[in-house]
């Protein structure tokens, strides 16, 4: 018959009230994050919930003192979008913004793969002079872009055209710097087994380099986007003829010396702001993705 053995109770297997302790102790640090972070979230949604409020209202109702319309209405937005220029602006941005983003893809991720995984004479000076362009403020290149674009080194003017509005944004400092830095975590395997299978260098860039670096170009790509989306200064320079305007440009037209009509402004913010709220709903796991990755590589 066999003998009953009492389990072993060891420290590990009792509870603890340090760890209940620590938890309660915690909760006034937690009540306060928690507090101070939504108090943030409200200030920074509270003037983009007025501004989609703001476009319901009628001229009239605008200056109440109502947060939300009495009787919101959609006249704002029929006229707009029928009796101005803006759906030629809405156009006019979507496009600058994709050839920017499209040359920024190419030239800063074909840029930092050079940095990343070529030597050559002068290769480190030549990325401090990219990464010295950074502390340019973008204020004292105006002129020298407005010059070369009334003289451009290829063809006629750039002054009211689509290529003219993008080409200062065609290739980045920081997107160069961005592309490096995650280039240089490819492994060099790769590349070397590339060309043992006789793939050309450029061939090696873009069927190992650019398939493994898409969170970052995706990043990249997002980031400039929104950055031309935004751009008012140098569209503003560059263009005279109101069809070449982009939207935040052509916003400025709904006010005047005489006053301003916010409902009408309003709704023209409204509309802006779509394609940049698709893009951080639909592709903020790239953006965050890219961030993360890039900040661990290099």
């Amino acid at each position: 018959m066999g003998t009953y053995q009492q389990p072993q109770v060891t420290f590990a297997d009792q509870p603890t009230s340090t760890s209940v302790g620590r938890s309660f102790s915690d909760w006034p640090y937690k009540l306060v994050s928690y507090v101070f972070l939504t108090l943030i979230a409200v200030t920074m949604v509270t003037p983009f919930v007025w501004m989609i409020s703001t476009s319901f209202k009628g001229a009239t109702e605008i200056r109440q003192p109502n947060f939300f319309p009495q009787n919101a209405i959609l006249d704002n937005y029929e006229e707009v979008l029928l009796e101005t220029e803006l759906p030629r602006w809405y156009v006019n941005s979507i496009v600058v913004a994709v050839i920017s983003t499209i040359s920024v893809a190419f030239f800063d991720s074909l840029t930092g793969y050079v940095f990343a995984k070529y030597q050559f004479p002068g290769k480190r000076f030549i990325f401090i002079l990219f990464l010295s362009s950074l502390m340019v403020p973008t204020e004292m290149l105006i002129i020298p872009w407005y010059i070369m674009s009334v003289h451009p080194p290829i063809g006629p003017t750039w002054v009211d055209t689509y290529w003219g509005i993008a080409f200062p944004g065609m290739i980045t400092a920081a997107g160069i710097f961005l592309m490096r830095q995650f280039m240089q975590g490819v492994p060099d395997e790769l590349l070397d087994a590339g060309r043992i299978d006789g793939v050309h260098e450029f061939g090696l860039f873009w069927r190992i380099a650019v398939p493994l670096s898409l969170p970052a170009i995706g990043a990249l790509c997002i980031f400039n986007f929104l950055g031309n989306w935004n751009a008012f200064i140098w569209p503003l320079i560059v263009t005279s003829d109101r069809a070449m305007m982009t939207l935040p440009v052509g916003l400025q037209f709904f006010s005047s010396e005489a006053g301003a009509d916010w409902h009408l402004i309003m709704t023209g913010a409204s509309l802006s702001v779509v394609p940049l709220l698709a893009i951080v709903i639909f592709f903020q796991r790239y953006i965050i993705e890219g961030i993360t990755l890039t900040g661990l590589k290099g």
